[in-house]
Order: structure tokens, then sequence, then C-alpha cells
């Protein structure tokens, strides 16, 4: 049982050494969830008499006003017996005192080290340790004295700031109150009881003490406040007599003052019957089988909160990511695996392995047909535009066989219409390439370089998709290279589109340049010719001729169509999807070699508070993990 309190010293060290002191914070707290025995009581009350008395030493501050300005967390060890005492303090883990008027003075340069000399309180605890064979395994915290009034040099908040932080230690559910009350005052008026009484009000969790007995007035005895008749508590109230202040002053010894103490209790008719739970030696070896016993009730509650707690706070790290190398190598390593693992998923989203991709088919499928089928060709292929464009087509004299010239002249005005829904099409993949650039920017993780190496032995590209989808944080953790990636892509995806706009208008170019002379050899020969020699050269022509020669060019326009159709996406895929695929980044790596440390580094620049976050989440990781060794360390040793 001895090793379930040295386990939760142990966690109490580890806590203040990592920064968890049970305050109210944006971090998950192990501090509160501990058991302990919080010391309560008024100023005056006699509660550093009682743990002096407990330890068998001479070692707390006193004084006037308000001289415990800070928690003290007291943990006693016992030793063997002969070996010689020694107190050692947290912050100062390699120095033992033996002289314990030099812990005194510690404790009060270490408060004021925190507090500085104002006379302010602070929530931050001193850890002091005492190791003696006249000790129980035990600990305490000694909380500052309740007051009514602020002494010179404090602010009046101060008597609401001591309430307040003693408040935000005992109403833990898993704090033992040891409630320190004068005999000589009505309890009614006790400090300790009061604030006790508030936060818990069965009495389940409070210890009650009763200092000064001996110093009652003559013909008044505390056996109704020790029976609990006066205020019942579920435990029994245990009395103590503390030295005096002439004792003190005369440095009597501690030992000797026990002694006294039992000799009171066990000689005063008034007490003789209760001797046997009464005195600071029964207290001590009271409260160390009672808080084993509440250590022992709560450490499977602990052993779940530390499990669940460890996960959660592993996940967020994850999300968060590892922070980056110092040296320039790192950072460009860093910088390298962050794009290429941003490459590798825009490859997965225009492979369909994610989603997105599927809409540039729709381009090709749907889009691109649909602009294409809009084409009316009317005002190209009106009675009137044809007329005017075959009769001017011949010049000054008619055509002998056929009027090429205006045919080839329909077929351009027409096929060049084409160039609209082409470029159309350019633009719609260009769009959606972008935005496939923002959505893999967010779904970009950085990993770690176990999941680095972990990708250099893997050939399947979805397993490793899987595997790095639940691990890290977003691109967004460096917003300068976010902005760097994404502008770096957005640039080499408008190269791309210039590039396939002019070859996918080239491809309708090459149809008005170059007529394909079969589709016309194919039509049925007409004899006649059209046109009434003896008319007008602008009438030469009669309607029906003409509307044969729309019917002829329209077809030719509509083969036209049907070509581009499957050869537009050709040249958008082979200009604009496969070098996305293949050369995204490219330039971006190129320029990125050139670049000077200072440059890299301010690439890898993240937001102060996710670097803040990071690191406080780091050492609360480590206090988990540090208390759930501990723990399991108990548990295997039982």
């Amino acid at each position: 049982m001895d090793n379930l309190i040295s386990l939760v010293n142990k966690i109490q060290r580890a806590c203040t050494a990592l920064g968890d002191h049970g305050e109210a914070s944006a971090l998950p707290t192990l501090w509160e969830s501990l058991p302990s025995i919080a010391v309560v009581g008024g100023q005056s009350s006699g509660k550093s008499s009682v743990l002096e008395s407990v330890v068998g030493k001479d070692f707390l501050p006193r004084g006037s006003g308000i001289v415990t300005r800070r928690p003290l967390v007291l943990q006693l060890h016992k030793i063997d017996e002969g070996s010689r005492e020694y107190a050692e303090f947290l912050h100062l883990p390699r120095k033992r005192f033996t002289d314990f008027a030099a812990v005194r003075r510690e404790i009060q340069d270490e408060t004021d080290r925190e507090t500085g000399r104002s006379k302010q309180i602070s929530s931050v605890p001193i850890h002091l340790s005492i190791y003696s064979p006249n000790v129980v395994n035990l600990t305490l915290i000694d909380l500052p004295g309740l007051t009514k009034v602020a002494v010179e040099g404090q602010p009046d908040s101060i008597v609401q700031d001591i309430e307040n932080m003693v408040r935000a230690f005992i109403e833990k559910p898993n704090c033992i109150i040891l409630a320190i009350s004068p005999a000589n005052q009505d309890l009614a008026t006790s400090d300790a009881i009061k604030i006790s009484r508030e936060v818990d009000p069965t009495g389940e969790r409070t210890l009650g003490v009763l200092t000064k007995i001996d110093l009652m007035d003559k013909g008044t005895d505390a056996v109704d406040m020790l029976e609990g008749k006066s205020y019942r508590l579920k435990f029994p109230w245990v009395g103590v007599v503390n030295r005096s202040q002439a004792d003190i002053n005369k440095n009597v010894d501690m030992i000797a003052a026990r002694r006294r103490e039992r000799e009171y209790f066990s000689s005063t008719p008034e007490y003789k019957h209760l001797a046997h739970r009464m005195g600071s030696e029964y207290l001590a070896k009271m409260l160390s089988k009672h808080l084993e016993g509440v250590i022992k009730s709560k450490i499977p509650g602990i052993q779940s909160l530390i499990n669940k707690t460890i996960a959660e706070l592993e996940s967020e790290l994850s999300r968060l990511g590892k922070p980056i190398a110092a040296d320039a190598g790192g950072k460009m390593y860093s910088i390298m695996e962050i794009c290429r693992l941003f490459d590798q998923i825009y490859k997965e989203h225009l492979d369909g392995i994610r989603p997105g991709g599927d809409k540039i088919y729709n381009v090709f499928d749907n889009q691109l047909p649909a602009a294409l089928k809009r084409l009316q060709f009317d005002k190209q292929l009106s009675m009137e535009n044809i007329r005017k464009l075959i009769t001017e087509a011949d010049g000054y004299q008619p055509h002998l066989i056929a009027p090429e010239q205006g045919y080839r002249r329909l077929i351009e005005s027409s096929v060049v219409t084409i160039r609209g829904p082409a470029e159309a099409a350019v633009d719609a993949v260009h769009g959606l390439l972008k935005d496939l650039v923002h959505k893999a920017i967010n779904e970009t993780l950085v990993i770690s370089r176990i999941l680095i190496d972990a990708f250099v032995c893997m050939e399947e590209t979805a397993c490793f998709s899987q595997l790095v989808t639940c691990n890290g944080p977003e691109l967004k953790q460096y917003p300068a290279l976010r902005v760097e990636v994404s502008n770096a892509a957005i640039e080499s995806l408008e190269r791309m589109k210039d590039t396939s706009k002019k070859a996918t208008l080239q491809l309708v170019d090459m149809e008005c340049s170059y007529l394909t002379v079969d589709f016309f050899r194919k039509l049925p020969q007409d004899a006649d010719k059209g046109g009434n020699p003896t008319h007008s050269i602008f009438d030469r022509y009669n309607d029906s001729y003409l509307r044969r020669i729309g019917s002829t060019v329209l077809s030719y326009v509509n083969m036209v169509c049907a070509s581009l159709r499957n050869s537009i996406p050709k040249s958008i895929v082979y200009c604009q999807v496969r070098e996305a695929k293949r050369s995204l980044l490219d330039h971006f790596f190129t320029e990125l070699g050139k670049l000077e440390q200072k440059q890299l580094s301010s690439l890898l620049n993240e937001d102060p508070a996710v670097m803040e976050r990071r690191t406080a989440l780091a050492k609360r990781l480590e206090l988990y993990r540090s208390a759930q060794a501990e723990i399991d360390a108990v548990a295997w040793s039982k």
C-alpha cells in the first residue's frame, strides 16, 4: 500500500515539473484527478503547528499576516531507523537539506521568486519531500490561511483570491479536506468548516482537526466537538495539542512535544476515553491509512482517464504535426516531402482514387458536345449569306464547274465558330484542375519520417493514400508554404492552359485549312449547276441550288464537329491533364533549390499559436505517459 502514496507523489511532482497545477486551462489536467489531502484553516488556527507536529520538524515560515502564499505540496517518506533525516525541493533536485531552518528560508525565497516581494499569492505549488524515520508515508497540501482582511502591502482582493485558490483545490471530488479549527473558538465561525461545508455538504471528504484544546477557558472542554455532537462529520474528529509560542521560541524538541501531547490526553479526565485517537501521531497514521484507501479506490478511474487522455493528446499532436528540423537540409527535405505528397494526392484526384477527376470527363462527355450542338450555323448558312459568299467567290466571272471558293469560304466561316466551344473546354478543364489544387492542398498531410520510409517500401499507391489520410496536419500548418505551392501549381496550370489552348485551336484551324476532298467526291454530281447565264451576275443561282450548297456544307461541318469532339479532349488531356500529373511542381522544385536557408525557413513559419499549442501538448503528453508508466509499474509489482 505504501507504493500507492509513493505513486501519487511521483505523479504530483511530474505534474508540477510539466506545468499542470490543476488550474483551469485549455489543456487536460491530471492534477485534479489525483487523490490528495488539502490542509485548510484560518490564520492563527494552528495549521502550521499541526503540520510541523506531523513531520516532527520546525520547517514552515512563521510571522504575522499571510505567511503561506503558495500551495506547499508536502510529501513525507518513511526511511529506515537510524537514517539521517533530509529534505529535497523539486526545484532543486540535486540538493539535500539537513538543516530545516534552511528549508524554511528556501520556502520563503522560492515564494518570493514566483510572487516577488509584493506579498501576492500564486497557485503554482512548491514541492517539498521530507525523508525521515519519524514520519509515515503521507502527502499533504498546505494552502494559504483563510483571512478576512488584507495586511499592508497587499491588495484588497487578496482575501477573495485566497478563498478562490483554496476552493479550487478542495472542490475537486478526489480531494480530502483536512479542516483545522481552533477549539477555543465557536465552530460556527470556523473558516475551515464554513468553506468545507460549502464544497462538501455531506462531510464525506472532510476530516476535522481541533487545535488549541489546552487553551480553552477553564470549565469548558471540547468533548462534544471531538465526539461529533457539535458538528458531525463522516469521520471522527481528532484533537491535537500544539507547542505554545514559548515552546517554539525556546526550540522545544518536537519529540518531547509529542510526548507531552500524549500525556495531556491520557491524563486529562475529560479526554481520557478519547486518548487512543487523539494527538498528532495518531493524526498522521490515520491520514496515511485514509489516503491509501482513497488512492486504491480511485486508481482504476485514473488509469482510464490517463489512457483516454493520452489517445486524445496523441490525436491532436498528430493533426498539428511534428516540428520541422532546424538545419537547411532538414527544412529542404520537409518541404520536398510535403510537396511530393501534395503531388501524389493531386494525381489520386485525377486518377479517380479520390473524387474530382470525373468532372473533367463530364466536360468531354457532356459540356463540349452540348456546346457544339448549340452551334446553329444559321448565320453562316442562311440563304442570303450563301448567295453572298458564292457570288463573291466567283469574282468577275462565273465558275465553270463548281463554286469551290464559295464552298471553302462557307466551310471556313462555319468551322471557325467551333473555336468558341474548344476554348471553353480548355478553360473548363483548367478551372477544374485549379479546384483540385485547392482540394489537394487541404488534404495534404505532413507525415513523419517513419511514414516516409514506409512509403518508399510501398508499391500500392492506394495503400499509401489510406495510410497518410489518418496522420498529420494540413499543409495550411505552414501558411507561407501553402501559398507558394498553390501559386506554383496555378502558374504551371496557366502555362499548360496556354499550350493546350494553342494546340486545341490549331486543331480547329487545321480543319479550316484543309478540306477532306473525299467527302465532296462522294457527293452526287448535279448537271444543273444552276443559274441562268442571261441573268445578272448577282442573280445567277436559284434558291434550290443554294439550298443544296448549304446542305452540303452543313453535312461537312457536322462531320468536322464529330471529329473535333474526339480530338479536342485528346489535345486537352495531352497538354493539360497529362502535364499536370507529370510536371505540376517541376518549376517550383527548380526555384526551391536556389533559396537560402533564411528563405527556406520563411516557407516553414508556423502560426505561433500552433507552435505554442504543440509544445504545451507535448509536455502534457509526457506527463500522462509518465503517469501511465508509474501506475503500470505499481500494478506489476503487486
